[in-house]
């Protein structure tokens, strides 16, 4: 079974991809799914940390989104403590 999606795009979104569709021979649809499947398997491609390059490209972008610095293991582990003791979930 199918389903039609209506996906709103600028006149000139649409035309660009309508040329490229033409370009290779394909239906605006086909080629709007193409890229749809594509953008998919990249996206379960890039959630893989399965060697040093992508381990570290997660690294890099984990340090450009946080700011500030990292607590030590002991200051996690008084907040830990600290929680037990009052009997309150740490956060």
């Amino acid at each position: 079974m199918t389903v039609r999606e209506q996906v709103l795009v600028s006149p000139e979104e649409r035309e660009a991809f309508r040329r490229r569709a033409e370009v290779e021979g394909v239906s605006l649809s086909a080629w709007l799914r193409a890229a749809g499947r594509e953008r998919l398997a990249e996206a379960e491609e890039g959630d893989r940390l399965d060697s040093q390059e992508t381990l570290r490209a997660f690294f890099d972008a984990c340090d450009e989104r946080e700011h500030g610095r990292e607590p030590d293991w002991e200051e996690h582990l008084d907040v830990i403590r600290k929680a037990q003791r009052s009997g309150e979930a740490a956060s």
